[in-house]
């Protein structure tokens, strides 16, 4: 059985319905995608703004403090922006990610890491 597939690069052109199912696939990968991406953009997002609380430092240095501590300990970007936010209400950071966060707030911070980060030091040295 054949289909007619209308779009606006080719208004009128015959599809079979493996064709139409294949896009259809396609298309819902990309879609899946998409949506990752959007999810990932919002994490990032929240990271960077715990970063200038943080750091008390403008959104463009958090983003690159965020982007630092991503190559550095080459963690992906996602992991990286999950666990500053796990931090930020009160969980653990892994320890490479909280020693180059706290060189790169250093780094890009108007003032010196006032450790938040050394919060953490603390409570694990008392267990």
């Amino acid at each position: 059985m054949a289909f007619f597939a209308i779009s606006a690069s080719q208004p009128l052109v015959l599809r079979s319905s493996t064709d139409l199912t294949r896009e259809n696939e396609r298309l819902a990968v990309e879609c899946g995608q998409l949506h990752q991406a959007v999810t990932s953009h919002a994490l990032v997002d929240q990271a960077i703004g715990a970063i200038v609380a943080m750091g008390r430092m403008p959104p463009e240095e958090a983003w690159r403090a965020l982007r630092d501590v991503s190559q550095r300990t080459n963690t992906k970007m996602r992991t990286v922006a999950e666990n500053i936010l796990a931090f930020a209400q009160g969980t653990e950071l892994p320890e490479a990610e909280r020693d180059e966060l706290r060189r790169a707030i250093n780094r890009y911070g108007t003032a010196p890491a006032r450790d938040d980060t050394r919060r953490h030091t603390r409570l694990k040295a008392k267990r």
